[in-house]
């Protein structure tokens, strides 16, 4: 599908050059957040992704270049996967200027536009339901292909390791300012608050650097791109974790956490310490840095239950989820070769012959 909509992009706007898909994003909007992950690799992949908005959510106007970091992007196109009116209210796209000023879609409606000023637009709130798009932005500038990222990227892993280690296949971090909500706050972080801290306060955790003595007590804006310590209290977990990798493991623990309970694990030796009162003053100093606003962040993230939480089952969560992370990595290695061959993946069962 990626494949037909370059080129009804390119025939659209007559283009006498090639585009590059430079982003189909995997976006989630719940309420009035948005979800921006970022897959394994570091960059998007334009297969199986779509972007889901839930009721509540909505975006303002602007333009899809609207930051420095996204002026490579020339045309977008928005593929409709489901209804107005059928699967959802609401979420109507609005068009600031031109005709036609307000969209109205139905499962497979394609929206194409530019994505620069010509084309400030908004997206009003779902009323009810799902909204599915799958959205992808196209760039002139061969640079930044995302498929020739990502297997740049992937061929200078360590694929002949049999056994990587949990940092060879853990998520390279976006952007900083792509975390920060509310985005108008991202360059200068006055109010608001970092997603992945805020997600795992709620949830009563907090991130703790791994190596604190090289970030002075007034620089703590990038410790968030480092191995980091989950605390939970006043105990401290020795054992590290990038940061969106702590994240991902606190939630689902706190979604498995009774049915882990009653699992039986070959569970790691657990190193939990007391926090020192210095270390609790960084604690303090961290939240300080990136939950300037925690009513906001306890509004949008509120928990609805609450979880018992102990250490042996915690550890449980992290043996699940590095098992398939590792699983996920093999996966890689395997189709890799097709991938860079044939730019695209054919799974072949077991025992076939091509």
């Amino acid at each position: 599908m990626a494949e037909k909509l370059e080129e009804k992009v390119e025939e659209f706007f007559g283009c006498e050059y090639e585009l590059f898909i430079e982003f189909t994003g995997l976006i989630r909007f719940v309420g009035s957040v948005l979800d921006l992950h970022i897959q394994h690799s570091g960059f998007g992949s334009k297969y199986h992704q779509s972007d889901s908005w839930s009721k509540g959510a909505s975006i303002g106007w602007h333009s899809d270049d609207n930051r420095p970091y996204l002026k490579q992007r020339d045309y977008a196109a928005v593929c409709y996967l489901n209804s107005h009116g059928v699967d959802f209210g609401g979420g109507l796209f609005h068009f600031q200027d031109g005709e036609p000023k307000t969209f109205i879609p139905m499962a497979g409606d394609v929206l194409i536009y530019t994505a620069d000023s010509r084309n400030v637009h908004s997206v009003e709130e779902i009323t009810n339901g799902e909204r599915l798009t799958r959205t992808l932005w196209f760039s002139r500038d061969k640079s930044h292909d995302e498929d020739s990222k990502l297997i740049s990227f992937l061929t200078k892993c360590p694929f002949n390791c049999s056994d990587p280690s949990p940092n060879d296949y853990l998520p390279l971090p976006a952007s900083q300012n792509m975390y920060w909500f509310p985005p108008e706050q991202s360059s200068s972080h006055q109010s608001g608050f970092d997603i992945r801290f805020a997600r795992l306060h709620v949830l009563g955790y907090k991130p703790y650097p791994t190596d604190a003595k090289k970030h002075s007590s007034s620089d703590f804006s990038d410790i968030l791109l480092e191995p980091l310590h989950v605390v939970r209290g006043n105990e401290l977990l020795d054992k590290d974790f990038a940061t969106s990798t702590s994240d991902q493991v606190v939630q689902f623990y706190h979604w498995k956490a009774p049915e882990l309970q009653r699992s039986e694990f070959k569970r790691e030796p657990i190193k939990v310490v007391p926090i020192s009162t210095s270390q609790l003053e960084d604690v303090c100093r961290l939240k300080a840095e990136f939950l300037k606003d925690e009513h906001l962040a306890d509004t949008i993230f509120r928990c609805r239950e609450d979880v018992e939480h102990d250490w042996v089952s915690f550890l449980c969560t992290v043996e699940i989820w590095e098992a398939y992370t590792s699983k996920l990595w093999h996966k890689m290695v395997v189709i890799l070769p097709k991938w860079t061959a044939n730019q695209s993946i054919f799974y072949e069962p077991s025992g076939c012959v091509d």
